[in-house]
């Protein structure tokens, strides 16, 4: 996805908000092939994926003549909710997405999916994931003479399709893949074909569905429910798919490579309810607390999670230890981005209009709040503050992930590292500056037992954990002082 500059503090758009203390996955993906109703079925898959990405959404069809687009600011269920935008996205084949951008990317012309007229005919794509080396083959491009219109790094693998000396669009995706670094699962439509694709890492996810006689890609199962499809399998690390009249083929065109699937997916970006990589969320992030509590466990009276994405960890947590799980704190869940305004008072106020104290069950008790995990502390100092005023006697804290010590590369909305807090205070110093009683982290080997692993393996780890770790596993060239400088644009991002 487009990240003008992942070292940049300005980068992370969860900075410009610091009431939301959470990394944010960029997008999701989804395809349809050979059904009548493919822009709807793209849809309720797209809002099945809404967790992936809130700012953005967009579908792409094809008819059999023309190829149909409608993209929008906003969720969802706000601008595919009408017979009369499903009716214009005519077509037995269709490709969504869902998007989560970082700031300064925030523009209609980064709303996936991307679409151009080739030499060879129309070809749309949508991106899950993020180039460690588009800077560097964008500026090659743009020295070639390639105009570019968004500022997007997906926007890079539609240049290098375009300019491949190859003939078949197969073999210039292909070729395109082999020059670019990165994690990506990407989906793709031409005039006769749906191609689904993931990095030979197999970073982030994508998966393949069954409805009917019509195919489906999506990056979780969740997707797939909300249609009525059947799971067939994962796409594979570094496979790529192409669906057709004639079924589905196979191709692994990319020297194999030791996966790396993201591991944080497991802890808080894929829905519970999603099955990925062949293990279920809810379950993994139940047994995550069930460590946590054999790891760190402390007397007290009531396990609370921090809602939403604390409930799993926490009733594991719960039940290892014996210590009764309820809700202390009660989440709404119809805060708006009304209330996301660039005041200070407001700001102040941003975790109250998300999270309230459940005063009767709090006081006098000794908490142990479950998160997944803490980035900047700035949420965790503020419902830490909530529990003392509603009467807390004792409250200790447990992450549901290690300590956050390095940004995200790979399509993650992180901050820079110098505002993690994990990378700037030892555990003992977050404690004292949350405020809590104590505080502990599920370490590396309990996360890796989590997810069925005896441990993790130092030398070549079973997943990618580099925002725990700075364990990177794939090259982040742009990083390194190689050619390119950030794109500057001349275009309103209004």
């Amino acid at each position: 996805m487009d990240r003008p500059d992942p070292t940049s503090p300005t980068c992370s758009r969860a900075a410009s908000f610091p009431d939301d203390d959470h990394f944010h996955d960029e997008c999701g993906v989804f395809g349809v092939y050979n059904h009548p109703d493919a822009s709807a079925l793209t849809a309720l898959g797209l809002h099945a994926l809404q967790h992936r990405g809130q700012e953005a959404a967009g579908i792409v069809t094809f008819n059999g003549g023309t190829f149909h687009s409608h993209r929008a600011f906003g969720s969802v269920g706000d601008n595919f909710n009408s017979e009369a935008v499903i009716n214009r996205l005519d077509g037995d084949v269709a490709i969504g997405h869902v998007r989560y951008s970082t700031s300064g990317g925030t523009a209609m012309r980064n709303i996936q999916p991307l679409f151009a007229d080739l030499v060879f005919g129309g070809f749309a794509i949508a991106h899950n994931g993020n180039l460690t080396n588009a800077r560097t083959r964008r500026h090659e491009l743009v020295e070639s003479g390639c105009i570019f219109q968004s500022t997007s790094d997906t926007e890079t693998i539609l240049h290098m399709i375009a300019t491949s000396d190859y003939r078949k669009v197969l073999d210039r995706l292909i070729d395109a893949l082999k020059r670019i670094q990165g994690a990506y699962s990407l989906v793709a439509l031409t005039r006769n074909k749906l191609l689904g694709v993931r990095d030979p890492y197999g970073v982030r996810p994508l998966v393949i569905g069954r409805i009917g006689d019509a195919y489906v890609l999506a990056s979780e199962t969740c997707a797939l429910d909300i249609i009525g499809a059947t799971y067939e399998r994962d796409v594979e690390p570094g496979e790529i798919v192409v669906i057709s009249r004639e079924g589905i083929q196979s191709l692994k065109p990319f020297s194999p490579r030791p996966p790396r699937f993201c591991i944080f997916e497991y802890i808080y970006f894929a829905r519970p309810d999603s099955v990925i990589e062949g293990r279920n969320v809810y379950a993994v992030r139940k047994r995550i607390g069930q460590e946590l509590a054999r790891e760190s466990h402390v007397d007290a009276d009531m396990v609370v999670p921090v809602p939403d994405s604390g409930v799993p960890a926490a009733i594991g947590y719960a039940e290892a230890s014996g210590v009764p799980f309820d809700l202390g704190i009660i989440r709404s869940h119809y805060m708006g981005r009304t209330f996301i305004q660039p005041h200070d008072t407001i700001r102040h106020l941003g975790v109250k209009l998300k999270h309230n104290a459940n005063r009767a069950w709090i006081k006098g008790k000794r908490l142990v709040l479950v998160d997944d995990s803490i980035v900047r502390g700035t949420t965790s100092v503020k419902i830490v503050e909530m529990m003392r005023a509603a009467g807390a006697a004792e409250v200790h804290m447990r992450i549901s992930s290690p300590p956050t010590t390095h940004p995200c590369f790979y399509g993650i909305d992180t901050p820079h590292q110098d505002q993690l807090m994990a990378h700037r205070m030892t555990v003992e110093e977050m404690a004292k500056h949350i405020g809590v009683d104590s505080l502990a982290f599920i370490s590396h080997d309990g996360m890796y037992r989590a997810v069925g692993e005896e441990s993790r393996n130092a030398e070549c780890p079973q997943y990618c954990d580099a925002c725990f770790t700075g364990a990177y596993p794939i090259s982040l060239v742009d990083q390194e002082g190689n050619p390119g400088p950030a794109q500057l644009t001349l275009l309103s991002e209004a």
